[in-house]
């Protein structure tokens, strides 16, 4: 069965993110990813660079799980800066689809005061439904 998106009659429609999401198969749940490389490095210093970086981590876990963009259904976002953030949403916009295009699965974001990782700027935990083997 495909991921089908739920969206309730008379919404305005959902930017950049799923109101809902109904899929059957497999659950892989992707652990909060900051912005470090492989080697657990920091790369980029700047929002956008490490959230690049956290995304594409996702795609690597997801993709060694056996899925692709597609199967993701939910997101959390953890932000330390929601002003950084909200100015920047063409170029979180940009980011955002150069990994995983547009597929918009249920997001969340939260803005804490820190992160487990002092240099971390942005986590991001997912949730995928990979199709039945």
């Amino acid at each position: 069965m495909p991921i089908i998106k739920v969206h309730p009659k008379g919404w305005k429609p959902a930017k950049g993110y799923a109101n809902g999401m109904i899929g059957e198969g497999r659950m892989l749940f992707i652990a909060g990813q900051i912005g470090w490389d492989e080697e657990q490095n920091f790369q980029h210093h700047d929002f956008c660079g490490q959230m690049r970086q956290s995304l594409m981590n996702i795609a690597a876990v997801l993709e060694a799980g056996g899925g692709k963009p597609e199967d993701l259904v939910r997101m959390t976002w953890y932000v330390t800066d929601k002003k950084y953030y909200s100015e920047n949403q063409k170029e979180v916009g940009e980011v955002y689809r150069s990994i995983f295009g547009y597929h918009f699965p249920t997001m969340t974001m939260i803005v804490v005061a820190a992160l487990a990782e002092d240099e971390a700027l942005v986590e991001i935990e997912a949730t995928a439904m990979l199709p039945t083997a």
